[in-house]
């Protein structure tokens, strides 16, 4: 398999559409394939025991929550290289190392963290006495041995953010294929235990996946240090450089801090809907399910807008940046305004796929998911351009404001409205839809009105005729990390 990669030439002149779709759609393939991913993992976990798929289940937040920071971490690396890229500063390489050697020192702590914070995690829980006794032993190993693995995790996850950056995505997503392929054919292997392997079954998941994770991370930075491809990163470029730590810091933790209230949001609604029947709660996390799969292109050509954004405020063209998110806020409202009319017209059988024969309550799971289905499409046009104006804010540097709408949207509309329909008005299960609708709405709107000020218009790389200037030299100078006028 080749990894040679596509010109990043058109990201900072000439027509916009055709190299934005270039940098897209190997995004979405990547999301994708993440999806193959935990479908691999389920598929054999669930051949194991219903209990083995359960404790993964229950392990996913909590470890989203530690990976959470991390990815933090990786987006300021993206969104610096981008305008370092767009800038032809020469510094990509040289911010690649510095987030490569950042990242590292980051996973190493949060991999001893989570470690030894398993345990007290999954305590916390308010699990039943069948779940404490059945489920969360299983939980644990799976943590445990996923946290000892975790900086394999994010060698792969700074490949793909650093190449994103540089505005080059064809190469993350065929190691991505590759590690997919790895981890599809050793999950059985490790799981039961053939041959000569152990038989390792939960363990066996999370062994599997942090091999053919780490086997990407090696190709990735194999392509990075010995290849042209992507940014040109020497030794002396990993040794830890205190204002570049300081950029990265500054940048990332409004993302990581986005990242974990989104999941402790997810978690707050869980705890509504879990005071519900099962049909219910079965119901809210298939329509979760599949929404996240209708959202699969926004999520693509948000990375690849803030990358677009990111080199065009580099290169010194912020109408050609505005110009690229009103083009990709345009094309993502069409796209979901039609997948939205599709799930609204027939979302029986993308439902009933996820419902298995023989499942108790089968009828009423697909009723509620339905309707649930039909509230979501009523939003997935204001989601998708969400997305987009997100990921300007990001590849603006304008971290902490897409972390403020990031709240907004779910802590100050969703969460508090659906407590509001479900426990005030009364509204039953459809408080849970209406509020998770009202929430996207609401959220898209006050995003998009903020976007529209142009106040995020600023580059944050120093240029060689302002290398000294700061935010506070006035308009010609570049601002350090955030935009005073944020």
């Amino acid at each position: 398999m080749s990894f040679d990669e596509e010109s990043t030439g058109g990201l900072t002149d000439g027509p916009l559409v055709r190299p934005m779709i270039r940098l897209a759609w190997p995004l979405v393939v990547i999301q994708l394939l993440q999806v193959a991913y935990n479908v691999g993992d389920t598929f054999w976990l669930g051949a194991l025991s219903p209990d083995a798929v359960g404790a993964v289940s229950l392990a996913f937040p909590l470890l989203f929550l530690l990976i959470s920071i991390g990815a933090g971490f990786t987006s300021a690396g993206a969104i610096l290289i981008a305008q370092h890229t767009g800038a032809k500063s020469g510094d990509a390489g040289l911010i690649a190392g510095q987030t490569l050697s950042f990242v590292s020192l980051v996973a190493i702590g949060l991999s001893a963290l989570g470690f030894v914070a398993t345990e007290p995690m999954l305590a916390a829980l308010p699990a039943d006495a069948e779940t404490e006794d059945a489920i969360i032993p299983l939980a644990a190993e799976y943590l445990q041995v996923f946290f000892l693995g975790l900086p394999l995790l994010f060698g792969f996850f700074v490949f793909v953010a650093l190449m994103r950056g540089y505005g080059s995505t064809r190469a993350p997503m065929r190691v991505m294929l590759v590690s997919v392929v790895i981890n599809l054919v050793i999950d059985p292997l490790l799981i039961f235990g053939v041959g000569p392997l152990p038989r390792l079954e939960v363990q066996g998941a999370a062994v599997a996946t942090l091999i053919s994770r780490g086997i990407a991370t090696a190709i990735g930075f194999y392509l990075l240090y010995y290849t042209d491809v992507g940014p040109d990163i020497r030794a002396a470029h990993l040794r830890p450089r205190r204002e570049y730590v300081a950029k990265i810091t500054r940048l990332g933790t409004p993302t990581a801090l986005e990242q974990s209230m989104t999941a402790l949001a997810l978690v707050a609604m869980t705890w509504m809907v879990v005071t519900f029947p099962p049909a219910v709660v079965a119901a809210y996390g298939l329509g979760n399910r599949l929404i996240s799969l209708a959202f699969l292109p926004a999520m693509g050509l948000g990375q690849a807008t803030d990358t677009i954004v990111g080199q065009n405020l580099g290169a010194g063209e912020p109408d050609r940046a505005a110009r690229a998110v009103r083009i990709a806020a345009g094309v993502i409202a069409g796209v979901m305004l039609v997948t939205g009319l599709f799930a609204a017209l027939f979302p029986e059988p993308f439902v009933s796929v996820f419902v298995t024969a023989d499942a108790a309550g089968k009828a009423a799971t697909i009723d509620y998911g339905v309707t649930y289905l039909r509230f979501a499409a009523v939003g997935f046009a204001f989601m998708g351009v969400l997305q987009i104006v997100q990921g300007a804010f990001r590849g603006a540097g304008n971290t902490k404001t897409a972390l403020a709408f990031a709240v907004f949207g779910l802590w100050i509309v969703r969460v508090p409205v659906t407590y509001y329909l479900l426990f005030v008005a009364e509204w039953g299960p459809t408080g849970i839809w209406a509020g998770v609708v009202v929430g996207d709405i609401v959220g898209a709107i006050a995003a998009v009105a903020w976007f529209s000020r142009g106040t995020w218009k600023e580059s944050i790389v120093e240029t060689d005729d302002d290398s000294e200037q700061t935010a506070t030299d006035g308009p010609a100078g570049a601002t350090d990390v955030e935009p005073t006028a944020e």
